[in-house]
């Protein structure tokens, strides 16, 4: 027995999960765009929704992975000051949940990413050249492992940083940290991290299109390394230079590579314009004998075999008197 609404029999399909039929020549409507745009929000939703209840499952796990880096700076910091009262706590009613949720969707996010960034990259790729689709996928396959090592970073130098941030209570005084409020600091210091280390990949990015030379590089590479550990020191919560150095050098480093890309990547430029230079130099030429060669046979004969002139010696037959006689 089939179901029914008002008469009208219910149809389960899974077409909708195909995505919308791509046009032969690769043009598509406003309303095409829509719906595709819908499709790939659809897609990518559900696999955020799934992977957020899957990770429902695994929350206590997950939650012990979050904050195994606060226990680990409150064990450094009862080595120097043992008598230091710290513990995370939830403030109202409603933090266990929040937390529950937002530690979810986090590990949603991240587990679902291949899925999602994927729908993103299919919604764009229609619209882009054959070259613009090669550097995007670079950019995109090379963007995601170093932001994953910025987080990474954060991840191991934060201990540190909350030994330090911590080792400033006065004795006497209890420091009750608010589990929410420290994921949240946790997890804005991990994206800092992420971005930090795209930074190097964005002005390589830059580079390839023209915008930023490799002698404008190698001309401000002092100011640029001084503004990285600038940088560093200002992003970076805790004091000590540990922290600063987890995020300068390799932030130092990755615009050395930067730069010398660049200068491999300018000189190879350099020898394309020289050689289509060279290409255009030699087309103009045969142009030019072209020119000419047609410009001397414009009459149909050489110039400079063309007829003598008469000279004034010799006599011009008039064409009105009689020929004389025989």
């Amino acid at each position: 027995m089939s179901l029914t609404i008002k008469g009208r029999p219910i149809r389960f399909s899974l077409k909708w999960l195909k995505p919308p039929p791509m046009p032969p020549d690769g043009s598509m409507t406003l309303f095409e765009h829509l719906r595709e745009l819908r499709y790939r929000l659809v897609v990518a939703s559900l696999a955020i929704i799934v992977a957020t209840s899957v990770s429902a499952f695994f929350y206590k796990y997950l939650l012990k992975l979050l904050t195994r880096p606060y226990y680990a700076g409150i064990e450094a910091l009862k080595e120097s000051n043992p008598d230091s009262v710290t513990q995370l706590v939830n403030i109202d009613l409603t933090s266990p949940l929040r937390l529950a949720v937002q530690v979810c969707l986090v590990a949603g996010l991240v587990i679902s990413g291949p899925i999602w960034l994927y729908q993103l990259w299919a919604f764009v790729v229609p619209g882009l050249l054959v070259k613009e689709k090669k550097w995007a996928l670079i950019f995109i396959g090379t963007a995601s492992p170093l932001f994953a090592l910025g987080v990474l970073t954060a991840y191991v130098v934060l201990p540190k940083a909350i030994s330090v941030l911590l080792g400033f209570t006065v004795d006497g005084v209890s420091n009750l940290q608010d589990i929410n409020t420290f994921l949240s600091f946790m997890l804005r210091l991990m994206v800092v991290f992420g971005i930090a280390y795209l930074i190097p990949l964005l002005v390589l990015m830059l580079n390839i299109v023209g915008v930023v030379k490799a002698k404008h590089l190698a001309k401000y590479r002092s100011l640029v390394i001084f503004g990285t550990f600038v940088f560093g020191a200002v992003a970076t919560p805790s004091t000590d230079p540990f922290s600063m150095l987890a995020l300068a050098l390799p932030m130092s480093v990755l615009f050395i590579a930067t730069e010398a890309i660049a200068h491999v990547l300018d000189r190879r430029k350099a020898k394309q314009l020289a050689a289509s230079g060279d290409e255009l130099l030699a087309t103009d030429k045969a142009l030019r004998e072209l020119s000419d060669d047609s410009s001397a046979s414009s009459n149909g004969h050489d110039p400079n075999r063309s007829r003598p002139m008469i000279s004034s010696e010799e006599k011009i037959p008039d064409t009105d008197e009689p020929p004389p006689p025989a």
